[in-house]
């Protein structure tokens, strides 16, 4: 909660941004409809996909985006800095859980805009749908959303850790973000291969797709069961990385 409040403290000195993200937020989501106006001008379905379908894909597409902008990608990117810098030290020697603190020491208070206007554009697209909506689909919602959100996470940490071995690192955010855009759309209008890596390799089919799946009622038990396992084995398996990588670090003396 410290690191929070000197986030939100410090976010707070630049209010002006917080109306830049908002144009920012509305420009992105407004391209997004054009495009989806583009394609619904030439077709009634996307692979099985509803123009409201597509409309809350889009809006968890902009939800999980402003997530990764709050907190995942600025503490992912300070942690590059710090292994570079030999700054790394000072997380090791603190009495907490060197994995845990990296994760949150760095918020972003604007990018919540891009959640609070996907969250709007999702419940625009369950009003406009004639699908039902009910608890089990606001539940099925809220697990899939937060065990994408973790999945992210996970994998974009164990890219991270390579900074113990690699020098620049700043790359891989650049690529993240670029393969994220797939995301804007069902990971099941890509070909079979791609299909499988936007999913399983980089979980965009699990943070994005999925959570869109369960707010229009085309999510299945299994296919929730599925997303909650893998969340849990990425998780498992980024602790193991990533206390791999803290061994591997040399420190700032050596």
């Amino acid at each position: 909660m410290t690191f929070l409040r000197i986030g939100v403290m410090n976010e707070l000195q630049y209010r002006a941004n917080f109306f830049l993200q908002i144009i920012q937020s509305v420009v992105a989501v407004g391209t997004g409809l054009i495009v989806l106006a583009l394609i619904f001008s030439q077709t009634d379905a996307l692979d099985g996909w509803t123009r409201p379908q597509l409309l809350a894909v889009l809006g968890v597409f902009t939800m999980v985006g402003g997530v990764i902008g709050f907190i995942i990608e600025p503490n992912m990117g300070r942690v590059m800095a710090d292994v570079r810098q030999g700054t790394f030290d000072y997380v090791l020697t603190k009495p907490v859980d060197s994995q845990l603190l990296v994760s949150v020491r760095e918020f972003r208070l604007w990018k919540l805009t891009d959640v609070i206007v996907g969250a709007g554009v999702v419940v625009w697209a369950v009003i406009v749908d004639d699908a039902p909506t009910g608890l089990a689909n606001v539940a099925g919602f809220a697990v899939s959303l937060l065990a994408g959100s973790l999945m992210i996470y996970c994998v974009w940490l164990m890219l991270t850790t390579g900074a113990f071995w690699f020098v620049r690192m700043e790359m891989l955010q650049e690529l993240f973000t670029g393969l994220y855009r797939a995301g804007q759309y069902p990971v099941g209008v890509y070909p079979g291969w791609l299909r499988a890596g936007l999913t399983f390799l980089i979980p965009i089919g699990f943070a994005v797709t999925v959570p869109s799946e369960a707010v229009t009622g085309r999510l299945t038990i299994g296919r929730l069961a599925v997303a909650v396992g893998f969340v849990l084995f990425l998780m498992a398996l980024t602790r193991i990385v990533w206390q791999w990588g803290v061994k591997n670090y040399s420190g700032a003396s050596a």
